[in-house]
């Protein structure tokens, strides 16, 4: 009964309706019911032969509207209807939908029936919760990956990059939080992914374990930039809706790169003017608007607190250039970032994260006295290691000329053989810290 009083209470009586004055690429120029319309608002347009084109409102010039298809623009004529939604966005998720695939619609695509409908609307593009009214990041958050635990420790609620060139291993590591983090659920957002790759990553890299306990949002390269953008909203509302059921969140979205890229196509299409690398202002504007979404739950009227969005974005570096635009600012807005490096990986060591240059904000305060120690231990043989490994390599380094190089040799071997994971394998956070704490306090550094 409460699903129907909700339907009923969203029906408008009001019919509104426009028609199609051109169309100029991916871009739909509407004229008339302009006063129904505002930025984000969606339409439908009638095509001839074909279903209705779902379509979004991304600007206005002068006495026309400019919309962009969810689709491709083949059957769209002059003059064609356009049936005007005044109403932004929505998404009605259940706890259902744990174990299921969905599109940037909430649609399902994984062949496994439809899916169930709450009671509550979360739109797609909700704000984020006030600095104000929102609790602090909570306790460390064991995250399965022992580089990642002890070197960038991970507090609930706390929003992460993970900056890495193509083909480093982002994806495996997302397989291996997803499978091992200590959470409640997961919600997993493939934007822009190869489409050859989505069912690799849930059948096999995912798992069916890890699936269990996750919701997958897929958006792939081919579909257009509204989808694309839509799913990473998609991503962050069935996120909300899990946090508001009291449930721990871990949010993984690969990548915001390709948010980013799907962003400044719209921008462009709606004829704003380029900045760094083609970006256009909008796409700094919606960049924290989404990332800021994650973080602690915000405080209710009661006092109680509801549920941390913990959140891990990739970051798709172009060229490996970790001071593009788009990585740039993601490392200004997010609470730390763990860098991946290609060369690390050629070595054959996995996952590839150079500890050295990643950094989590809430460290050294979510660690003990003693495992700070070890830690520091730790990255002061890793770093006088990397400043002699090229006279190391070639046997230009002679033993004994500096006491703390040769500590570093003498680690090296354990700690690369700690840092290094396969994927199937997870280690808790106190075997983590005891595993590296004996390392620094071996017999034989």
């Amino acid at each position: 009964m409460k699903s129907l009083v909700a339907a009923v209470e969203r029906l408008d009586p009001l019919t509104v309706s426009g028609r199609v004055a051109a169309v100029n690429g991916l871009l739909i120029e509407a004229r008339g019911g302009l006063t129904r319309l505002a930025v984000g608002a969606r339409a439908e347009i009638v095509r001839l032969g074909e279903k209705p084109l779902s379509a979004e409102v991304v600007g206005f010039r002068d006495t026309r509207a400019l919309l962009m298809p969810f689709g491709p623009v083949e059957g769209v004529a002059p003059g064609a209807e356009i049936r005007i939604e005044p109403l932004g966005s929505a998404v009605r998720p259940t706890k259902a939908w744990l174990g299921r695939v969905i599109d940037a619609f909430g649609n399902p695509v994984d062949g496994k029936g439809p899916l169930g409908q709450g009671v509550a609307a979360y739109p797609l593009r909700a704000p984020p919760p006030s600095a104000h009214a929102r609790a602090r990041v909570g306790e460390r958050l064991d995250l399965g990956v022992r580089a990642m635990n002890v070197f960038t420790t991970c507090c609930r609620g706390q929003r992460l990059g993970v900056f890495a060139g193509s083909g480093v291993g982002k994806s495996v590591l997302l397989s291996m939080l997803a499978k091992n983090a200590d959470c409640d659920a997961v919600v997993v957002g493939l934007i822009g992914e190869r489409g050859r790759e989505v069912r690799e990553f849930i059948e096999e890299t995912l798992g069916e374990e890890g699936l269990k306990r996750a919701v997958v949002v897929v958006a792939t390269s081919d579909e257009p930039a509204l989808k694309r953008r839509q799913a990473a909203y998609m991503t962050l509302a069935v996120s909300e809706y899990l946090r508001d059921q009291g449930l721990e969140v871990l949010c993984l979205m690969d990548s915001v790169t390709r948010f980013a890229m799907a962003q400044r196509e719209i921008g462009l299409a709606a004829g704003e003017p380029p900045t760094t690398k083609g970006y256009t202002p909008t796409v700094f504007t919606e960049l924290p608007k989404l990332l800021e979404r994650a973080g602690p739950g915000p405080i209710r009227p009661d006092g109680t607190t509801a549920g941390p969005i913990t959140g891990l974005f990739t970051v798709l570096v172009d060229g490996d250039d970790h001071n593009e635009p788009i990585a740039d600012a993601v490392r200004g807005i997010l609470d730390g970032h763990i860098v991946m490096e290609r060369g690390i990986a050629e070595r054959g060591r996995f996952p590839a994260i150079n500890v050295l240059k990643s950094i989590s904000r809430t460290m050294p305060g979510c660690q003990l006295p003693h495992e700070r120690r070890a830690v520091t231990e730790a990255r002061r043989s890793l770093s006088a290691y990397a400043n002699m490994e090229e006279l190391i390599r070639i046997g230009a380094y002679r033993a004994g000329s500096d006491p703390q190089v040769d500590r570093a040799i003498a680690l090296i071997p354990a700690l690369e053989a700690f840092l290094g994971q396969d994927k199937d394998e997870a280690t808790s956070l106190e075997d983590t810290f005891g595993a590296l704490t004996q390392i620094v306090e071996s017999e034989a550094a």
